[in-house]
C-alpha cells in the first residue's frame, strides 16, 4: 500500500512489534470522517505512529475476511493498518485503508468486540460514505460562506448607521457562521454513523456471528462518556452518543438467531495471545509481570512474560522462548520472537535458523522475509549476501512499503560493491517515508552510474522528477 511505510533509514526493524513512523497524503475533507485520537488531519502535519506485526495483522485479516465478503468489497479488500494508540478507536480515510488503534485489541475481551468495530468501518466503505462526505463537506462550506456574506453585510450596515449594537451583531454572525456549517456536517455524519451501525448488524447476521461484542463496545463507550454526557451538546457531536447507539441496536440485535452464538474458541485463543503480545511490547517489563504474574499459567501469560524477558535481557530470554516452542512447536511467531531476541541481542548468525523456521511455516509472509534477510545481512558473511538480496526483493514485491527492507537491501548491495543499486534502494526507502529531498539526492547519485534508459535508471529518474503534492495546513 503506497505511502505507508517504515523508515528506510532506520538501522533495522527493531522489535517484531516495532513502532514505525509513516506519513501519508489525505484530502482535507477526509479528516472529517471520524473524530480521532490521532486524526488524518494531524497525520498531514506530522506523522501517524504505525505498528507492524505479522501475527496481529493475520488475526485482523481473519476477523475481517467474512465481513468484507458479505459486504461485497472482498475483491478490493482494504488493508487493515495498526496505529500505535492505546485508545479504543478506528477510522477509514478512503476505500482502500482501514486504521485500527491497538487499543481496540487491547481493550476488547473477545473477538466479537473487534469484529463489530471492523463491521462498522466496513459499513462506511460499502455505503460509500466517504464519497458522499465530500459533497456534504462542500455544502457545509457553502453555508459558512453564506453566513460570512450575510454577517459582513450586517456589520457594514451597522457601521453606516453608526450603530455599534448592529455592528456587534454582525460580527457575532460572522464568527458563528462556521459553526452553522459545521453543525450541518456533523448532523450528516451522525446519520452515516447510524447507517454504518445498521450495516454492521447486517454483516454480522449474514456471517452467523453475534452482535453482543459490538453492544459491549457501546456499553464501554457509554461508561466512559458518563461524566461528560450531561454537559455534551448532542448537536455538536459527529457520532451519536454511545448509549443512544446501544439503545438503537439492542432490540434489532436480539432478534438475530445468532445473538447467543459464542465466539469461536480458536479465535478467542489467538485474540488472547495478541492482547498479551501488544501489552508486553508496549509496556515496561515490570508492568507486564504485574498484569501477567507467574501464577498465571495460561499460554497468553507465558507469551507476555517471554516478551518482557526479551525486552529486559535480549538473547538471555531464549530459555523462556524455547519453553513456548516446546509447547507449540508449529507456532511461527514463537520462532520469530526467538530470532528477534538473538538478533537484537547481537547474535545474528544464531538468529538465522529461527527466522528460517518461521518462514517455513508462512513462506509468503513479507515480515518474515525481511527478518531473515536482515539477519543474513547483519551476520556480515559475504556468501550470505546474494540470498539476503533475493529475500529482501521478494519481501518488497509483497510489501512495497517496507522501508526496513529497502535499507537492508541497500546494505546488501553496498557490501557487494553495487554502489548505484545501493543508492537507488536507499532512495526508494526514503520515498516511502516521505523524505523526498533526500530521496532525490540519492536517486540523482545513482543515475550517474546507471545505464541511461535501463529500468533502474528510469526508476531513479522518476524519483528525481517527482513533485510532492501540497496539502493545506489544516488545524
Amino acid at each position: 500500500m503506497p505511502n505507508l511505510v517504515p523508515a528506510a533509514h532506520q538501522p533495522g526493524p527493531g522489535r517484531s512489534f516495532r513502532l514505525v513512523r509513516k506519513s501519508f497524503a489525505l484530502a482535507c475533507t477526509l479528516a472529517l470522517v471520524l473524530p480521532l485520537a490521532v486524526s488524518p488531519a494531524s497525520a498531514q502535519r506530522s506523522k501517524l505512529p504505525l505498528v507492524r506485526d505479522a501475527e496481529t495483522e493475520a488475526l485482523l485479516k481473519d476477523y475481517a475476511k467474512p465481513i468484507f465478503k458479505v459486504a461485497g468489497i472482498s475483491n478490493s479488500e482494504p488493508q487493515i493498518i495498526l496505529v500505535n494508540d492505546k485508545s479504543f478507536n478506528a477510522f477509514v480515510p478512503d476505500s482502500r485503508r482501514m486504521f485500527i488503534n491497538i487499543g481496540v485489541l487491547m481493550e476488547a475481551e473477545a473477538p466479537g468486540e473487534v469484529i463489530g468495530v471492523l463491521a462498522h468501518e466496513t459499513g462506511h466503505i460499502a455505503g460509500r460514505h466517504l464519497v458522499r462526505l465530500r459533497a456534504a463537506a462542500a455544502n457545509a462550506q457553502i453555508m459558512s460562506v453564506i453566513g460570512m456574506i450575510v454577517g459582513a453585510g450586517a456589520a457594514a450596515a451597522g457601521a453606516a448607521a453608526g450603530s455599534s449594537d448592529v455592528a456587534g451583531g454582525g460580527g457575532a454572525l460572522i464568527m458563528g457562521s462556521g459553526s452553522v456549517g459545521k453543525r450541518s456536517l456533523l448532523s450528516y455524519q451522525r446519520g452515516e454513523e447510524a447507517a454504518a451501525d445498521r450495516a454492521a448488524l447486517k454483516y454480522l447476521n449474514a456471517t452467523g456471528q453475534s452482535a453482543r461484542g459490538m453492544l459491549r463496545t457501546f456499553q464501554r463507550m457509554s461508561e466512559q462518556q458518563m461524566f461528560t454526557r450531561k454537559y455534551a451538546d448532542p448537536y455538536a457531536q459527529s457520532h451519536p452518543m454511545a448509549q443512544n447507539r446501544y439503545n438503537g441496536l439492542l432490540n434489532e440485535a436480539q432478534k438475530s438467531k445468532y445473538f447467543n452464538q459464542p465466539d469461536d474458541y480458536v479465535l478467542q485463543y489467538r485474540h488472547e495471545q495478541v492482547r498479551a503480545k501488544l501489552f508486553a511490547f508496549t509496556s515496561h517489563p515490570s508492568a507486564t509481570l504485574r498484569a501477567y504474574p507467574r501464577s498465571d499459567k495460561s499460554p497468553a501469560a507465558q507469551y507476555a512474560r517471554a516478551i518482557a524477558a526479551m525486552k529486559s535481557r535480549g538473547k538471555g530470554a531464549v530459555k523462556e522462548i524455547d519453553a513456548l516452542i516446546r509447547v507449540q512447536p508449529n507456532n511461527p511467531y514463537y520462532y520469530e520472537l526467538k530470532g528477534q531476541a538473538l538478533l537484537e541481542g547481537g547474535d545474528p548468525k544464531r538468529a538465522i535458523a529461527p527466522f528460517r523456521k518461521a518462514l517455513s511455516y508462512k513462506p509468503n509472509e513479507p515480515q518474515f522475509l525481511v527478518w531473515l534477510g536482515y539477519a543474513l545481512v547483519a551476520a556480515n558473511v559475504k556468501s550470505y549476501l546474494p540470498e539476503a538480496e533475493r529475500l529482501l526483493k521478494k519481501a518488497i514485491q509483497r510489501d512495497p512499503n517496507s522501508g526496513v527492507a529497502y535499507s537492508q537491501l541497500a546494505i546488501a548491495h553496498g557490501r557487494q560493491g553495487e554502489r548505484a543499486e545501493a543508492d537507488l534502494a536507499t532512495a526508494k526507502g526514503l520515498m516511502v517515508t516521505g523524505d523526498f529531498l533526500a530521496a532525490k539526492r540519492y536517486a540523482a547519485r545513482a543515475q550517474k552510474s546507471l545505464k541511461r534508459g535501463s529500468p533502474a535508471w528510469l526508476q531513479a529518474d522518476d524519483i528525481v522528477a517527482y513533485n510532492a503534492p501540497k496539502l493545506p495546513n489544516r488545524r
